[in-house]
């Protein structure tokens, strides 16, 4: 053993170190290349802000007589100005729509080019300006004639921008992508979009969504018959929908929010877009208020200093809880789940109130004149957003399993109860101290009846309560600072405590097993036991541990004991009678021949499940013609200028980690098939500091491929390793054909020089050497089993690629007490490997197994 696991590899295995200053000098270098690939683009940019500089067009926009001619939109085309849903490309409405456009371009036509070509980027991009522009157009027009109020108002408009046509570049562009970035592209071009068009509600907005359809459209059709080009929702692994409803999440955040930023926003739900940022009176109100009475003005005073400071916070505490539950849900975690669920619940419980409450009360809303049937079928679309946010909440509720760290959840709790029960102390002390300063001068119980309306939103102040009225500095400072403080430590409690990396039903438990492993040593597999959603049982002494999950009746380990090696035989027996004593069936899974022979000396029964494959190291070369794959990979990778860097994932660089984050999903995706857990890691596992990652690596920063290992640790109390097994194997499909052994290879060499004794490359499920037909039923079934699943999961054809590295085979098995349970033994392996598969899923397996 020469090194421990924490501690960074060292010599061969070492990342290289780069400076920092040759960094951006590259990234820079990069920067300039890829506009320098990207002709359109520079030529459209510099065209749009050479033409907006020489019309005066940058600060506000075209004047009304230039956009009387270059501008598009319904009047436009009944004129018989034909030309301007293309001349509308080379404007914008003012200096923040030119950066956001431009911004837009950058991002999405440069890697068109490169992908497909810049005469067919320019070809799309037109096209998807002029197409996306008249459907836009179209659909304004359809809904003036159907009477909608909204869309009548757009009527009349005129508009300018080129952001349609980078648009739909876009949605082109997603075709050519993997499936990891073709998904989130294509959920960002049509959500954000969407969410302006619905809180903004500007012509341009409805452009930009349609211009998204149109560039899907072309792409459709100009990739027909490719993987990209499926109608149907293409599968992604559970991490991956995490991220989606994060996603979906954030964009009802930040939409209301961006709305909030326009003076004329007018879209369909804006009508209640205060419930989600709130904003101070204008002078007109305050005027008003004054009129009216002392006490209005007082109100409306001080709401307008409290939006002239830092309180003006509180107008957004609702966006900025929803972003931080977005990164909760991101990482899989129950909390924000419920959390989300429940403030979607309560926005459609304070939206039905509201409706209810005009319904009856038409008399106490100030609506500008419109019909009372008007403004509830307003009120009741508000309510679409929340409702379609909580929809997805809970159809995606089985991937948000993951619990916050007791510890963790009780030093969150300790914080936002201390920091709201000084805020409230401080907000009755304080002010019943200086109550004169209060319109009134309340009483201590005034005061306690107005904490609520502290830690709301002004918005809500308004809504339910009626707290005492801030007239001096004093009173001012306690009614804008006491909610704000509040906010400002729970946010940011709930953001540190969501991006916690390692997190563990039972976190004491996990420790001392970890803790335990390391000191005492285990099988190939023991590192397994680390992962998400296990639980512990230890022996009396302590010397010895198991992990397992429960499923149904039965109590599913994640290989042999481990711990002690004099006490893991014994502990086989001591698991079964703690099974016993809570109605549980034991069943130990993918363990060696020491485990099943104790199994069997309690009267149990095996078979076998898997085949281990263990490449002992210090006599390993690569020499001989059994070797020849081996080094063909090794010398092909050498002259591509393919080479082996070592990470650990939470550490990796940005640009790799993301790519292999899309080789993942990639794979995945073009399975179609839920990914499987258990034994067989995904990017959860990686992201572990213990773990080792080998990514084999282009000349140009192109991964190829990457390969995970995890230690086996040797015992003797020192934590060392005396080997390595392989788990996460992920291959770019258009990248080098060897990568593989070129990285399995690479990781043994390496490995050697350590001094370690082996590698494992871990047991392929349902396959094994040289089955035979005189094997029990039982056996046969499982060796059926694992025929049907070769087109799908390919275990048998992995079993056969491990045979390149000539390894020593060690037979797997699974030892049981009882034949009666092998239906919920099966289940509980089915749940185990697949723990999210869909019924769609479940059906699309029955028939590619029946195919």
């Amino acid at each position: 053993m020469t090194t421990t696991p924490e501690a960074p590899p060292r010599g061969p295995l070492a990342p290289p170190v780069e400076n920092r200053a040759r960094r951006w000098l590259h990234a820079l270098g990069a920067v300039a290349g890829r506009i320098g690939r990207a002709p359109f683009t520079a030529l459209l940019v510099a065209a749009l802000w050479i033409t907006g500089a020489a019309t005066g067009s940058l600060g506000n926009g075209p004047s009304d007589g230039l956009l009387e001619q270059i501008g598009t939109g319904v009047p436009a085309l009944a004129d018989g100005r034909w030309w301007t849903p293309l001349s509308a490309l080379l404007w914008c409405p003012g200096l923040g729509a030119y950066l956001g456009a431009t911004f837009l371009l950058l991002l999405l036509v440069p890697p068109a080019e490169q992908r497909v070509g810049t005469a067919r980027t320019a070809a799309v991009f037109l096209a998807g300006q002029l197409v996306g522009t008249l459907a836009g157009l179209a659909l304004v027009r359809l809904g003036e004639l159907a009477g909608e109020d909204w869309l009548a108002l757009l009527a009349s408009d005129l508009t300018a921008t080129p952001s349609v046509g980078a648009i739909a570049v876009g949605g082109f562009l997603s075709f050519r992508l993997t499936a990891l970035w073709r998904r989130r592209l294509r959920l960002l071009l049509l959500a954000f979009p969407l969410v302006f068009t619905l809180y903004v509600g500007h012509l341009q907005d409805v452009l930009r969504l349609t211009g998204a359809l149109a560039g899907l459209a072309f792409g459709l059709v100009a990739h027909r018959g490719t993987s990209g080009a499926r109608l149907r929702p293409v599968h992604s692994s559970h991490t991956e929908r995490r991220v989606l409803v994060a996603l979906v999440v954030a964009a009802s955040a930040v939409g209301p929010a961006i709305g909030a930023l326009y003076q004329e926003a007018y879209g369909p739900f804006s009508i209640l877009q205060e419930l989600y940022v709130s904003e101070g009176p204008d002078s007109s109100e305050i005027a008003a208020a004054c009129a009216e009475s002392a006490e209005e003005c007082n109100r409306y005073q001080a709401l307008d200093h409290y939006y002239s400071g830092p309180a003006l916070l509180m107008g957004v505490v609702v966006p900025l809880l929803f972003l931080v539950l977005a990164e909760g849900l991101r990482r899989g975690l129950r909390p924000a789940w419920r959390t989300a669920v429940a403030a979607q619940l309560g926005l459609l419980a304070l939206m039905a109130y509201l409706l209810a409450d005009y319904a009856s009360n038409p008399g106490d809303y100030r609506v500008d004149g419109a019909a009372t049937s008007d403004v509830v079928q307003a009120l009741a679309e508000q309510m679409l957003l929340p409702l379609v946010v909580l929809l997805v909440l809970l159809g995606s509720r089985r991937h948000f399993e993951l619990r916050l760290p007791s510890a963790t959840v009780t030093s969150l709790a300790g914080v936002i109860s201390g920091a709201l029960l000084l805020a409230c102390a401080a907000y009755t002390g304080i002010g019943y101290a200086v109550r004169e300063q209060f319109d009134g001068s309340p009483s201590f119980p005034g005061l306690v009846a107005g904490l609520p309306a502290q830690f709301l939103p002004a918005v809500y102040e308004e809504l339910f309560f009626d707290p005492p009225v801030p007239v001096g500095a004093t009173a001012r400072a306690l009614h804008e600072y006491c909610g704000l403080l509040f906010w400002a430590v729970t946010l940011a409690a709930l953001f540190v405590a969501f991006r916690r990396p390692r997190l563990r039903n039972d976190d004491r438990a996990a420790e001392r097993a970890r803790a335990l492993l390391t000191a005492q040593g285990g099988g190939t597999l023991s590192y397994l036991t680390t992962w998400q959603g296990k639980h512990y049982w230890f022996s009396a002494d302590g010397t010895a541990a198991v992990a397992y999950r429960v499923h149904s009746t039965v109590a599913l380990t994640t290989g042999d004991p481990f711990g002690a090696p004099g006490a893991r035989a014994d502990a086989v027996e001591g698991f079964a009678r703690h099974c016993d004593a809570r109605g549980w069936t034991p069943c130990f899974y993918s363990v060696t021949e020491a485990t099943r022979e104790r199994g069997e000396a309690l009267g149990w029964q095996s078979v076998q499940v898997a085949e281990d494959t263990l490449v002992p190291l210090p006599e390993l070369a690569f020499t001989g013609k059994k070797w020849q794959d081996v080094r063909t990979a090794l010398n092909k990778a050498k002259k591509e200028g393919i080479t082996a860097e070592w990470y650990a994932f939470p550490d990796m660089p940005i640009d790799l980690a993301d790519q292999i984050r899309s080789i993942s999903e990639e794979w995945v995706a073009d399975k179609g098939l839920p990914e499987m857990g258990f034994t067989l890691g995904g990017l959860d596992e990686l992201d572990d500091p213990r773990v080792r990652c080998l990514v084999a690596v282009g000349d140009d920063r192109t991964v190829h491929g990457v390969t995970s290992w995890m230690p086996v640790y040797g015992g003797g109390g020192d934590g060392g390793t005396a080997g390595w097994t392989l788990d996460f194997m992920r291959r770019r499909s258009d990248g080098f054909k060897g990568s593989m052994e070129f990285l399995i290879a690479s990781a043994a060499l390496g490995f050697k020089e350590e001094g370690a004794r082996f590698l494992s490359l871990s047991g392929a499920p349902l396959a094994r050497v040289g089955p035979d037909g005189r094997s029990a039923a039982l056996q046969r079934l499982l060796d059926w089993a694992g025929g049907a699943l070769e087109p799908v999961y390919g275990f048998r054809s992995l079993l056969n690629f491990k045979a390149k590295f000539q390894p020593q085979y060690r037979p797997m098995y699974m030892t049981y007490p009882d034949a009666a349970a092998l239906p919920a033994i099966t289940r509980a392996i089915g749940k185990a490997y697949l723990p999210h598969m869909s019924a769609s899923q479940a059906v699309r397996l029955m028939r590619r197994l029946s195919a």
